[in-house]
């Protein structure tokens, strides 16, 4: 048969042909003269520079847009004039705070891309959490509204919405009806002002705070038993002794990177070498961060929660409340009796906090507290954290208005209450009975939807702001980009609805500062920008005594804790990565494995694996969970060693319908769970299991490889470690010979390495976010992770260990082995696993000297570099897979499909908008890529650039790796070993120092601290 094809010797030929003239026509057209693409954009040669800047930058589309523009410039320019401050290839940073952390936004050509600390924030310098880390995306977010809605429709004109929703609260005002602004907690002080004077305007209006996590239960226990109606400030760093109540202060409670940096301090490797080491026990039902960290971990069920509190108080204060007691739990019952001890002792330098949102638990909490002398040391009232003030009767009052008809006009700030209440049906249906509904989101989320206009805030990325995390302490927030679509702040538009004098909400702030922060503390305007934050003087902490009843309190706990036993008792908990539902629409946080189950992508039913198998349901199991409200939604089963038998746990923050391309449908909505108690929202309910015969694969990291009994982690406690600083470690042996293959490298210059303190690390995953914002790591979605595909090049891996015999400790069995539990068959191997105990490791490329991945690939992608890293050349890479098969550490990550332009994942990063968000200096890799850790080897370059230019030497502490930056537990540490004073050289000299599997003498370069648990004084 004759053949179509047509065939050329070679380009030469090709290129003369006419398919490739005319081809080459269109591929290769001519650019348009630059006076028609700024006529295009509406601008001239002579456009001032502020003005062109603001209109083009030098971004793509709408990025590089201010909103007042009629319409993005599709083409990209480059600067006639560059702004002095624009160095192309040079970033910039800018101070600003997220959620209270300061934080520095680092910018190139105009586009934010990552997040840092803020190095001049003092005590505010406590690293950033993964949401921080993971926000840079929301800017980016193809799912947020490009211009407001009024009544269904967008309009791009914003003099039409404020028309129509100043003459409808005037209306409200003049029929006498009740104005409502619904938030999040407000802690800035300019928000805060701004309704003030929206309410000063419509003097009917009152603005009702809420909190989908509440924290009112503390709230108001405090104001009743000190008269003070805050939530303290913890310090967790003056506690040498902590016991916690299914209080995940390391992980989601009230301030996890804060309290992370505190307790750490008194438990890493320099506190261990001062001979010091603090002692945390935790009580809870379900596996938190925070418990795996613990030094002890006692599982109590719900309803044993308050009796355990109301048993600890009397055994301290020699009282006999009623109520007191846990009869079916005998190893409980222990640790209470021996905890109280340990309080005596340790009366002004122990701290007891508690998780629950029941104001009778925390009363209770309270009066333990006052009796050992926590208050002026580990607790101060006087100095309260501001970041949470919902008040859960406030809440309830207002959906009783709105059901009467009483209010006609509602604003929704920074809240999405018609998904994330418990009783969210009612609010819906009410408020069709409201006349006017206005949402300030930037998207039309749940509530949103029901709204009448929708005018679309910014990111805080765009946005002038403040921030009073705690009394006296307030950070600036200040925007690094034009505004990306036809979006305002929030803050302005009250101020353009109230009429108020000063609309921009700029002067606004500024105006605030200037007259009532600033001058306390003598510093000025420009000062603040550059330095981000202020600190004025902190008033004294007080010591406050208990005195009120306890009688109520007690009837109260025994009463909740009755009607929770009933049944299976059900724990919904705040997840770890997009937190209460906010983040569901991030694709980085999505795919951020869970601290403890490693599961992405979907909430699930965590049960211990005793009750499991009495219950007859195995791993992937999806059953069906119904409370007494008649609500229900069906979840697969996750068998979580360390679940407290007769309980499981949910997630909160997943089921979102209205969130965005990512979040939507990803799991089921636990919030209709969550049930009202005593005037507060209690986090806890009584349910039953039912199943449906159906299974569902969870996409879970940590099931991929077996490390075939290998010592990888090492354990001692303070005890021991205290009498011989190289316990647990091995260090202590004699090493057996070695004899090598290669070479030794040579280092002359530099010899990057790297140590990780296994005691300072608490899982939380914000360096493993840090690392893919930095790297350009590819979201691959449910499916992939699946098929064990995911691409981090940091994980943190989890390892359960137990002790056969132990009645209330957890340590490493007696044989000294640790046992990683990977799959289902090897968790029902595991009898007692009521009394696991976890240790989290970073892993990642080990940059060995002897890396036996340099010696199986056939065309030299992956070299040894003379500063003793690992490189590869993506450019080089043919794909083989050699190499992640010769790799002990499993670190190395193949791009089976091209992630970061394939639209059959199930992410956003996928399109041109999105990828705005991608680091210039470092190469997106493509399918059929082998990449993993490159040590950040473009910040080495940079500090090394920095310090040329300077005209220095390299300083200790100039390079700092993205996970090192932002570890509020300092947990890892890089440096040069070459530099016998570098602070990695001092903690590679430490006693406690191992190297993952260096019997095979892989020589790796990244060296473990042993993890140290203080147990010694509890005993069965």
């Amino acid at each position: 048969m004759e053949s179509n094809k047509k065939y050329w010797k070679g380009l030469e030929e090709y290129n003369n042909t006419s398919e490739f003239v005319e081809s080459s026509k269109n591929e290769f057209a001519e650019p348009l003269p630059i006076e028609d693409v700024l006529n295009e954009a509406g601008l001239s040669t002579v456009t001032p520079r502020r003005d062109f800047l603001k209109a083009l930058g030098f971004g793509l589309s709408a990025v590089t847009l201010a909103a007042c523009q009629p319409g993005p410039v599709h083409k990209s320019i480059p600067y006639l004039i560059r702004p002095e401050e624009v160095i192309p290839g040079i970033p910039n940073y800018y101070v600003s705070s997220f959620n209270g952390q300061s934080i520095l936004v680092k910018t190139r050509e105009g586009r934010p891309i990552k997040i840092e600390p803020n190095p001049n924030a003092g005590a505010f310098n406590q690293g950033t959490d993964a949401q921080a880390q993971a926000s840079v995306l929301d800017l980016y977010d193809v799912s947020k509204l490009e211009s407001p809605i009024l009544k269904g429709n967008l309009e791009k004109n914003w003099d039409k919405i404020d028309s129509f929703v100043k003459g409808e609260l005037n209306k409200v005002q003049s029929a006498g009806k009740k104005i409502r602004i619904v938030s999040s907690s407000v802690n800035s002080p300019s928000t805060k002002g701004v309704i003030a004077d929206f309410t000063a305007k419509y003097t009917n209006t009152k603005h009702i705070q809420y909190d989908a996590v509440s924290y009112t239960g503390i709230i108001k226990a405090n104001e009743n038993s000190f008269g003070k109606a805050v939530l303290p400030k913890y310090n967790f760093d003056k506690a040498d002794l902590i016991v916690s109540f299914a209080a995940d202060f390391l992980g989601t409670w009230i301030n996890g990177e804060e309290f992370t940096s505190q307790y750490i301090s008194n438990r890493n490797y320099k506190s261990l070498n001062n001979g010091k080491m603090s002692r945390h026990f935790q009580f809870e039902s379900g596996m938190s961060l925070t418990g795996t960290n613990a030094d002890t971990r006692i599982p109590v069920k719900l309803s044993e929660q308050g009796p355990a509190l109301i048993a600890l108080y009397n055994a301290i204060t020699g009282n006999n409340l009623a109520g007191a007691g846990l009869p079916n739990n005998v190893n409980a019952d222990k640790a209470i009796k021996l905890v109280a001890k340990e309080l005596i002792a340790n009366r002004g330098k122990s701290l007891v906090v508690c998780g629950s949102n029941d104001v009778s638990i925390q009363t209770i909490v309270n009066a333990i507290n006052a009796a050992i002398g926590s208050y002026g040391t580990t607790i101060d009232l006087d100095n309260p954290c501001k970041k949470y003030s919902g008040n859960d009767a406030e809440l309830a009052e207002f959906i009783n208005e709105v059901n009467k008809g009483e209010v006609g006009a509602v604003i929704f700030m920074d809240c999405n209450p018609v998904y994330d209440l418990p009783n969210s049906k009612t609010l819906t249906d009410a408020l069709a009975k409201v006349s006017l509904k206005v949402s300030l989101a930037d998207r039309n989320d749940e509530t949103a939807s029901l709204c009448d206009v929708v005018a679309i805030g910014f990111t805080y990325l765009e946005s002038w702001g403040d921030s009073n995390a705690y009394e006296g302490q307030y950070t600036i927030v200040q925007p690094t980009i034009n505004p990306v679509f036809n979006s305002r702040q929030a803050e302005q538009s009250l101020l353009i609805w109230s009429e108020n004098p000063v609309t921009d909400y700029y002067q606004y702030v500024r105006n605030t500062w200037e007259t009532k922060i600033l001058p306390s503390v003598g510093k000025t305007w420009a000062e603040l920008l550059q330095t981000g934050v202020v600190n004025a003087p902190a008033k004294t902490a007080g010591a406050y005594s208990f005195s009120m009843s306890l009688d109520s309190v007690v009837s109260s706990i025994t009463s909740t804790s009755k009607n929770l036993a009933k049944d299976i008792e059900l724990q919904v908990y705040e997840g770890g990565a997009i937190r209460d539902g906010r983040y569901a629409n991030n694709a980085f946080l999505q795919e951020l494995p869970d601290g403890v189950s490693k599961v992405t992508w979907d909430n699930y039913v965590a049960i211990g694996p005793k009750f499991a198998e009495k219950l007859g349901f195995k791993q992937s199991d999806v059953v069906s969970v119904k409370a007494a409200n008649g609500y229900s939604i069906d979840l697969p089963v996750l068998i979580q060693p360390g679940q407290a038998t007769g309980t499981i746990s949910i997630a909160l923050g997943y089921g979102r319908t209205n969130s965005g391309k990512v979040g939507d449908n990803v799991g089921k909505n636990a919030y209709p769970f969550i049930q009202s108690v005593n005037g507060t929202n209690l986090y806890a309910n009584s349910v039953k299991l039912e199943g449906t015969g159906r299974t569902y694969e969870l996409a879970q990291t940590q099931t991929h490889h077996s490390f075939e009994g290998r010592n990888i982690i090492r354990e001692a406690t303070f005890s021991e470690y205290v009498k011989n600083p190289t316990a647990g470690s091995g260090n202590h042996a004699p090493k057996h010979k070695t004899y090598d293959l290669w070479d030794k490298y040579e280092t002359p210059g530099n010899n990057w390495v790297m140590a990780i303190d296994l005691n300072a690390c608490t899982g939380c995953g914000s360096c493993v976010v840090a690392c893919n914002v930095e790297n350009n790591i590819p979201v691959v979605g449910r499916d992939e992770v699946r098929r064990r595909r995911e691409m981090h090049w940091l994980r943190i891996d989890r390892y359960y260990s137990f002790d056969e015999g132990a009645a209330t400790q957890a340590t490493v069995n007696k044989t000294g082995a640790t046992q990683k539990v990977t799959k289902e068959t090897e968790i029902a191997k595991l009898d007692n696993m009521d009394t696991v105990t976890v240790v989290h490791q970073p892993m990642l490329c080990q940059h060995c000297d002897h890396a036996p991945c340099e010696t199986v690939c056939p065309v030299l992608a992956t070299v040894h570099s003379s500063d003793g890293l690992n490189h590869m050349a993506y450019n080089r890479c043919v794909g083989t897979r050699y190499c992640a098969n010769n790799c002990p550490y499993k670190v190395r990550r193949f791009n089976w499909f091209n992630y970061w332009n394939d639209s059959r994942f199930d992410n956003y990063l996928n399109n041109e908008f999105t990828q705005l968000v991608l680091n210039p200096d470092v190469t997106a890799r493509t399918r059929g890529v082998m990449e993993k850790c490159s040590m950040c080897i473009q910040r080495i370059q940079a500090g090394k650039l920095k310090a040329k230019i300077e005209k220095r030497p390299l300083q200790d502490g100039d390079i700092k790796m993205a996970c090192q930056q932002v570890c509020s537990a300092n947990a890892i540490v890089f440096g040069d070993a070459n530099d016998p004073e570098s602070e990695v050289s001092k903690a590679l000299r430490s006693e406690r120092i191992y190297y993952v599997l260096e019997e095979i003498n892989v020589q790796p370069g990244i060296g473990y601290m042993t993890k140290i648990r203080n147990v010694d004084t509890v005993q069965a």
